[in-house]
């Protein structure tokens, strides 16, 4: 997965606003307590990061 395809998944999910919010603010314990932008920047594979936001939120599979 690409970073422009993790944004606009994101963004579909959630709407433009809360996505960031989203990406930004909320911390993940499945990505070591790191927020969804932190662990992309540390090198987590964008599609982990993508499959760590579905899991927290419940999103649907067939959106994943």
């Amino acid at each position: 997965m690409r970073l422009q395809e993790f944004w606009s998944r994101l963004e579909g999910q959630f709407g433009s606003m809360r996505a960031h919010s989203v990406a930004r603010d909320h911390v993940f314990a499945a990505l070591g307590g790191r927020t969804a932008v932190d662990a992309i920047e540390a090198g987590l594979p964008v599609r982990r990061v993508w499959l760590a936001i579905c899991e927290e939120y419940d999103v649907p599979a067939k959106d994943r």
